[in-house]
């Protein structure tokens, strides 16, 4: 049976009156009431009235791109390669009006403008950048990206990794799990989003690698947000290097989180250099870091590469132009950008099992050099 509008008043515990309010968004609710009846029409799955139910299987000429944030090039290089395949024209399959959604890394606004976007039945949804590492939130957003699916939109996530197995079960309105039989004869859409991940691991331990071949043992890392999976694979392949040259001991101690930009990287790198006056070398988890932990060294009279030996990640453009240039892992942003556009309006063919593993390189620049002594270890 239909949940109404009605359903939705009882289980948000307000008159039917303010539920149409709030979806309507053209009279004053209070943020307690409007979350708690946006709450409810997420919990029930409600459509908004009868001509949207019947159109529920349609899309329409929108589609949303989601990022962290648009000002980081990161985001900003994949969004515009995205857009410009997902604009098209009419020779490529009708114009699409491309909204680029910017959540600032929270959870809570990436479900919300799942919704919008679901309201507006849009016709694709690409998801850019590392995943929130929160279980309720993946529970969440599995079952959000479910219900794109069953109406026809199709779901990209670039630069994430996939859904969890568990995850890719579909499901009905009011979070039950659709029976065996129904899911075997949905269409591909209805089961799975087609991703596109970097290989984070692998780059991330060949540049760690290639900083133990050239002498370093006192090695930094300014790791980016604890929760995000792009932190974690990052990390995991740095230390998997570390660990295969015997250097596991003290690895925690040499390990400073904090956020994805420049002012994290210049204060990170101060505490690594408190933690360990004689490091001859600081991988960053992203380029931006690299630059704010290479003004740190500079603050503190340290000569890069002679004295401390500085990598990145992600070869962002400003990378080459550094001072010296920034020895970095590359991902080919644009290309899977563009490509995430393609399989969003479905112009090309989904990689076998809907998953495709992007690969990294290792960009060896003017920023690492062997370490003013070789011999030390830690």
């Amino acid at each position: 049976m239909a949940v109404t509008l009605a359903d939705v008043a009882a289980h948000a515990r307000v008159s039917s009156a303010t539920v149409s309010r709030v979806l309507s968004g053209n009279y004053p609710v209070s943020e307690a009431t409007r979350s708690r009846v946006l709450r409810a029409v997420e919990e029930l799955d409600y459509v908004l009235n009868g001509p949207a139910s019947a159109l529920a299987a349609a899309t329409s000429d929108l589609v949303g791109i989601l990022v962290n944030d648009i000002a980081d090039p990161f985001f900003g290089i994949i969004a515009s390669a995205a857009q410009s395949e997902m604009g098209g024209g009419a020779e490529q399959g009708g114009e699409k009006l491309a909204v680029v959604c910017n959540t600032g890394g929270s959870p809570e606004r990436e479900l919300t403008y799942l919704t919008l976007l679901q309201r507006q039945r849009a016709a694709a949804v690409v998801l850019t950048g590392g995943a929130a590492e929160v279980p309720e939130h993946a529970d969440a957003l599995a079952a959000k990206l479910h219900r794109l699916a069953a109406a026809g939109t199709r779901i990209v996530l670039c630069g994430r990794p996939p859904l969890p197995e568990a995850a890719q079960t579909p499901r009905t309105g009011r979070g039950r799990v659709r029976p065996a039989d129904s899911a075997d004869h949905a269409p591909e859409s209805s089961r799975t989003a087609v991703t596109l991940a970097f290989d984070n691991r692998g780059g991330a331990r060949r540049l760690t690698e290639h900083l133990l071949s050239l002498g370093h043992r006192r090695i930094g890392y300014v790791a980016g947000p604890v929760d995000r999976t792009t932190t974690r694979h990052r990390l995991e392949g740095h230390r998997a290097a570390l660990a295969a040259a015997g250097l596991s001991e003290g690895t925690e101690r040499l390990t400073v989180h904090g956020s994805f930009d420049r002012s994290s990287g210049y204060d990170a790198t101060l505490e690594l250099l408190r933690r360990d006056s004689e490091l001859t070398a600081v991988v960053a988890a992203n380029d931006t870091i690299a630059l704010g932990a290479c003004a740190a060294l500079r603050d503190q009279g340290r000569r890069i590469p002679q004295d401390v030996s500085v990598a990145g990640f992600d070869d962002l453009p400003f990378s080459v132009d550094a001072v010296p240039a920034l020895t970095t892992v590359r991902l080919p942003l644009h290309a899977a950008g563009a490509r995430a556009g393609r399989l969003a309006m479905g112009r090309e063919t989904p990689p076998p099992g809907g998953v495709a593993t992007i690969g990294a390189e290792l960009m060896v620049r003017a920023s690492t050099a062997p370490p003013p002594h070789p011999d030390r270890t830690p």
